[in-house]
Formats: structure tokens, C-alpha cells, sequence
């Protein structure tokens, strides 16, 4: 029989797996429990109380050397060094005159004074009726219209020369018989009640004047009527469609750019082409952002025709496509900032306390609390630095605005250079 007539191996669809080599049980155990009991005595040394208890110290005893006692050591050594029981007074000088006083008075019946001390009680009444004497007093001499404080006064003179009204001089003492006209009450009151509206914005005192306010009586609008400036203008309330040629940056103050999209014709007629397409508008933006504004104030200062021809305009405001003032585009409000400069005053102030432990001395716990005060001052600059950081604005190029026309632009049709060079 040869070898290609024996019978081949057998075919293994699944070959038998590898043996798993695993761990000892008993050994995971043993680990596990050394780990358990290393861990547990850590944390039991960790939060093991401190001792206060001062180790006993020896006392040293030396028989060389008596203590003698505080008080006795004060004593006087003789009764010549007894202090005297009263004063010694000296000779009496040529103007004292207490001695022949006191005899004269002994000689004419006269008691002695009371001594230093008098009863509280009766100091007390004293009082009591020495203050009603004088709001009695006071009382009668008053007035018939009360005065303000100092500080009031002072407030309410400021008002009055802000807006002035004729209120404060009924708040003072008449000096007249018959006191202030019912007239000049009725203004003072009307006085009051525009102040404190003026002061508390929700009062309903300002509610009520504004409800009670006296009607007008005129019915006729004394402004004219006022022809047409010229055919070739641009009525106020017309809107200039526009985008931006450079962008804007908050940051700082500057001046911008932007472009006429659309021809813009006379309000009247509406057949005038006075403002093309392509027409430079030039402006300026303001830098004051207050916190969480996220439109920047743009004005538009000349208009620059495409021939060369350029006008004037005062402070036309640029809005945004629904009309609304100001642009907005994008805002940072530098919130990371702000939140790295509260992290680094925390991180700061909780590294000053867990560095110095509790076994300290007077020095030691004097410097840790330097360190806290001045951590806590440079945490709060540190933080009021990042809240006075104004937030940026930047408006990107091509953005579209809207011109508003708030006067009147008197123009003439507009005629390119080359069509007029072609007529010539």
C-alpha cells in the first residue's frame, strides 16, 4: 500500500482553544486584604485628632533660693513707713477762704451739701422734666409749617434748580400773617409728587398724576403748512439700502465705509434718479460698549456721488434690515477671561490656606494671614479687572444696512461724468 492510498488526516472545522491561565484565588484574596488594611491605617492616621496635651515637665526645685510672697513683700518694714490715713495738707495760701467759710456757715445754721453721689432716681425726673419744659417751649415757638432737615433742604434745592418749581417755600415758616394761598399748596404737592415718581419709577403716585394730568386745550396744531424744498430731495423718513465696505471693531473708535446697493429716486415724483448705485457713504462708530449691549452705534457723516460729487448729511443712523438701530453681528463678551480670573483667585486663596498647618506659632499664623488678606485683594482686582472689560463688537464687510433719512437731502438728477462728456 503506498502512501497516497492511506487515509488522510481527519478535517477540524473548530480547533480545541488554548488552556486560560487564571489567578490564584487564595493569592487575589491575600492582596486584595493587605491593600484593605494599608488603605484603612492610612486614613486612620490621617484623621487621627490632634494632641493638645503638653508632655509632663519637671519641676526643678531649689532649696538655695526662698520665694517670698508678692503681698508681703509690699508691706512697710516699720509703722514710720505706714501711709497716712488723711492727706497732709500744707500751709493754707494767703487768698483760701474754704476754712472761714465753713465756720461761718457751721455758726449760722446752715447744712451741709449733700454728698457727691445723688440718687439716680430723682436725676432721672430731673431730666424727664427739664426735656418736657422744653418741647412745650419749642412747641410754642414753632411755626405753623414744618422745616426740612439740612440734608433734605440741600436735595431739594438741587432739584429746583434743575427744573424749578416753586414748592420749597411752603415748606418753610411763613413769614406773612395770612401763610401761603391754597394755589401755591396745590403746586407744592404737584412738586412732590413729580419728585418722588421721579425717585421710585414704579410709584403710584406717578400713575396717578399721569391719569390726572390737566388736558389741553388746544385743538389746533400751531405749525404751518410747508411746500415741497425741492423737487429733487430726498424726504426725511426715506430708507438708503447699503452694506458695509470694512468692517467694524469695537475695541476702538473709528471710521467706516459703506456702499449704496440700490438707486434711490426723489420721495415726490419718484422719476429722478438722485442717489446711484455704487454711491460711498462714509461714517463713524462709537467704541462705548455698555455690558451685555450687542449692537454698535453707527452715524453716517457725507454721501460721495460716483461722478465726484459729495454732500454733507448730519448723523444719518445706521439700522439693520427690520430698522432697528445699531448693528449686530458678532459679540464677545469675554466670558473665558472672566472665568480664568475667578479660577486663579480661588485656586490662589485655597493654596494659601492648606499650605500652613495647624501646629503654628504667633509668627507663623500672622504671615499666613497677611497672605490671605493680600490673596484676597489680588483675587477681587483680578476679577473687577475682568468685569471692567468692555464687551467687542465687530461687524463684518458686506454686512447690509439701511440708511434712515431723518432731514431732508435737497439733490440735483444725478448725470454720470462720461454721459455729460458724450452730450458736450
Amino acid at each position: 500500500m503506498t502512501s497516497l492510498d492511506q487515509d488522510p488526516e481527519p478535517l477540524e472545522l473548530r480547533a480545541r482553544p488554548r488552556p486560560v491561565r487564571r489567578l490564584n484565588r487564595r493569592a487575589l484574596m491575600i492582596g486584595c486584604a493587605v491593600a484593605a488594611l494599608f488603605v484603612g491605617g492610612a486614613i486612620l492616621i490621617a484623621l487621627r485628632p490632634h494632641s493638645f496635651k503638653q508632655s509632663e515637665r519637671t519641676e526643678l526645685y531649689n532649696t538655695d533660693r526662698k520665694q517670698t510672697a508678692e503681698g508681703l513683700s509690699k508691706l512697710p518694714k516699720s509703722y514710720e513707713e505706714l501711709p497716712p490715713s488723711t492727706p497732709r495738707l500744707g500751709p493754707p495760701s494767703p487768698g483760701d477762704i474754704g476754712r472761714a467759710f465753713a465756720e461761718n456757715e457751721k455758726k449760722a445754721g446752715v447744712a451741709s451739701d449733700a454728698g457727691f453721689r445723688t440718687n439716680p432716681e430723682e436725676d432721672a425726673e430731673r431730666a424727664e422734666r427739664i426735656r418736657q419744659t422744653r418741647i412745650a417751649q419749642q412747641a410754642k415757638e414753632s411755626g405753623l409749617f414744618f422745616r426740612l432737615s439740612e440734608k433734605q433742604e440741600k436735595r431739594k434745592q438741587a432739584s429746583t434748580t434743575e427744573a424749578p418749581v416753586a414748592a420749597p417755600s411752603a415748606f418753610r415758616p411763613s413769614t406773612s400773617e395770612t401763610g401761603p394761598s391754597a394755589a401755591e399748596l396745590a403746586k407744592t404737592a404737584q412738586a412732590m409728587v413729580d419728585r418722588s415718581s421721579e425717585i421710585i419709577p414704579s410709584s403710584q403716585a406717578r400713575k396717578l398724576a399721569f391719569a390726572g394730568a390737566k388736558a389741553d386745550t388746544e385743538t389746533t396744531n400751531p405749525h404751518a403748512l410747508k411746500p415741497v424744498p425741492s423737487t429733487y430731495a430726498v424726504m426725511a423718513g426715506s430708507i438708503i439700502p447699503a452694506s458695509l465696505v470694512t468692517g467694524l471693531n469695537s475695541d476702538l473708535p473709528g471710521a467706516t465705509i459703506g456702499q449704496v446697493t440700490e438707486n434711490v429716486y426723489d420721495t415726490v415724483t419718484g422719476e429722478h434718479l438722485l442717489i446711484p448705485q455704487g454711491t460711498r457713504i462714509v461714517g463713524k462708530y462709537d467704541s462705548v460698549v455698555a455690558f451685555g449691549q450687542k449692537r454698535a452705534l453707527v452715524i453716517w457723516t457725507r454721501l460721495i456721488l460716483p461722478n465726484g460729487n459729495s454732500i454733507v448729511i448730519e448723523n444719518l443712523a445706521a439700522t439693520d434690515v427690520a430698522g432697528y438701530a445699531g448693528l449686530e453681528d458678532e459679540v464677545d463678551f469675554h466670558t473665558w477671561q472672566l472665568l480664568k480670573g475667578v479660577a486663579l483667585a480661588t485656586l490662589i486663596g485655597v493654596g494659601t490656606q492648606l499650605s500652613i498647618g495647624n501646629d503654628e506659632s504667633d509668627l507663623v499664623k500672622a504671615l499666613r494671614e497677611s497672605t490671605q488678606q493680600t490673596t484676597n485683594r489680588a483675587g477681587q482686582r483680578l476679577v473687577e479687572r475682568e468685569l471692567d472689560v468692555q464687551p467687542t463688537i465687530t461687524v463684518r464687510p458686506g454686512w447690509p444696512l439701511r440708511v434712515f433719512v431723518s432731514k431732508d437731502l435737497v439733490l440735483k438728477p444725478y448725470q454720470d461724468v462720461q454721459a455729460a462728456a458724450k452730450v458736450r
